[in-house]
C-alpha cells in the first residue's frame, strides 16, 4: 500500500543525456537546415532519452482516460449536471466516444478508467479502479482523506506499470469528469500561488454569470485552506520551501481541492517515469496532475510531452511552471486526451523521417555546421 512516506521517497531516474545528444547528432547528419524540424526534432531526441535507446519507438500506444465525479458540481460551477459523466464513460468503454473514433484513426489504444465516478454500476469496457463514488464538495469539507489519494495515485501508478509489462511505448492523459475544470483550476491556482481568476475559464461551456460563480467558487475554496490568492508575509513564497515542505503542501491542496481524476493521472504519470515511458499529455487537467505529480516525485516534468496550448487559461501557465511548450496550438477544449491522441500521427511522419531521412552524402553536398 503506498503511504505518504513511500510516495515521497521515490526517485527518478533522469532520461539519458548521451542517448540525447546523440540522437540531436543524428538529427544534424540529416540532410536539412540545422533544427529544421525546430521542436520536433528535439521531442525525438526527448523520447530517445526517455527510452535509453538511439532507435525509440511509439507504434504501441495508448491513451488512458481517468473519469472521475467532482462533489463540487453541486455548487453550479457547470453547463451540465454529473450524469454526463456516466454517459460519456459508458461511450468511452462502448468505443464511440470522441477519443475512441479519433483513436482509431491516429493508432492509440483507448483504456478509460472508472477511478470515482459517482455511479453505482461496472461500466461495460472501462477498467474499474475506483476510489470512491465522486469527490466531496471541497467548500463544505476536504475532496478526498489522504488515504484516498494515495490510492488514487497508487492506482495510476499500478496501471503505468502494467501497461509497460504489456509493450506499450508512449502514453497519453485524458479524462472525462463533469466540473474537473473547477478542480483543476483550484489546485492549480494553490500550486502556483497565483490568482485564480486568471487561470478559471468557462469549461465546457459557462455563460458570463456561470463564471462568476465558477471564479467565486474557486476563490472560497482557496481561502478556506489557507493557500489565499498570493503569496503574503504570513506564507512562504513557492521558492522559499523546501523540497519537503513542497511535497506535503502539494498533497494537502490535491486532498484539499482536487479530483481522483488529478490524484489517478499524477500516479500515472510517476508510473510511466518509473518505467522510462513517455507521458504525452492533453490540456489543463492533464497539465496540473503533471505538475502535481512533479511537486509530489521531482524529476518527472523530465518525462512529459505537451501536445497542444489548449483554449483553458490555465493549461500554459501549468506547462510554463514545468519548462515546457505545447506542440500544437488548435484553440482545442474538448478533453478525453483529444488533444494527445491527435499530436500522434505528427509525431509518427517526424519519426519516420528520423529513421529514414537522406543524408547529406546521399546528396553528395556538404553538411552543414552547427555554431550555436
Amino acid at each position: 500500500m503506498l503511504t505518504t512516506k513511500k510516495l515521497f521517497e521515490l526517485k527518478i531516474e533522469p532520461p539519458d543525456a548521451d542517448i540525447y545528444l546523440a540522437a540531436r547528432k543524428k538529427w544534424d547528419g540529416i540532410s536539412k537546415p540545422i533544427d529544421g524540424l525546430g521542436d520536433f526534432e528535439t521531442v525525438v531526441a526527448r523520447i530517445a532519452a526517455i527510452e535509453g535507446t538511439i532507435d525509440p519507438a511509439i507504434d504501441k500506444r495508448a491513451a488512458v482516460i481517468m473519469c472521475a465525479d467532482n462533489g463540487i458540481v453541486e455548487e453550479g460551477v457547470s453547463q451540465t449536471g454529473k450524469e454526463i459523466t456516466t454517459a460519456v464513460a459508458r461511450a468511452l468503454g462502448a468505443g464511440i466516444s470522441t477519443a475512441c473514433t479519433l483513436g482509431r484513426s491516429a493508432r492509440v489504444d483507448i483504456v478509460p478508467v472508472d477511478i470515482g465516478i459517482d455511479c453505482g454500476e461496472l461500466v461495460d469496457g472501462v477498467l474499474d479502479l475506483k476510489v470512491r463514488r465522486g469527490t466531496r464538495n471541497f467548500l463544505n469539507e476536504p475532496a478526498m482523506t489522504s488515504e484516498e489519494a494515495l490510492l488514487a495515485i497508487e492506482r495510476g501508478m499500478d496501471l503505468a506499470g502494467d501497461l509497460a509489462k504489456k509493450g506499450y511505448k508512449a502514453i497519453a492523459t485524458g479524462e472525462m469528469g463533469i466540473g474537473n475544470t473547477t478542480t483543476s483550476a483550484a489546485v492549480l491556482s494553490a500550486l502556483l500561488q497565483t490568482d485564480s481568476e486568471g487561470i478559471v475559464g468557462r469549461g465546457s461551456g459557462l455563460d458570463d454569470a456561470g463564471l462568476h460563480r465558477k471564479t467565486k467558487v474557486v476563490k472560497q475554496g482557496l481561502l478556506k485552506y489557507g493557500y489565499g490568492e498570493k503569496p503574503d508575509d504570513s506564507c512562504k513564497a513557492i521558492d522559499e520551501e523546501s523540497v519537503e515542505d513542497k511535497k506535503n503542501r502539494a498533497l494537502d491542496i490535491l486532498c484539499n481541492l482536487g479530483g481522483l481524476d488529478i490524484a489517478g493521472l499524477s500516479g500515472l504519470c510517476i508510473g510511466c517515469a518509473i518505467n522510462h515511458i513517455p507521458v504525452v499529455l492533453d490540456g489543463v487537467i492533464s497539465t496540473t496532475a503533471a505538475l502535481l505529480a512533479d511537486s509530489l516525485v521531482p524529476g518527472i516534468r523530465e518525462y512529459l510531452i505537451p501536445s497542444h496550448e489548449g483554449r483553458e487559461k490555465g493549461n500554459l501557465m501549468a506547462l510554463k511552471a514545468l519548462l515546457l511548450s505545447p506542440l500544437i496550438k488548435g484553440n482545442m477544449a474538448l478533453g478525453e486526451g483529444t488533444g494527445a491522441i491527435m499530436l500522434f500521427p505528427l509525431l509518427d511522419v517526424v519519426f519516420d523521417y528520423f529513421r529514414g531521412g537522406a543524408k547529406f552524402n546521399d546528396y553528395r553536398i556538404d553538411e552543414y555546421k552547427r555554431f550555436d
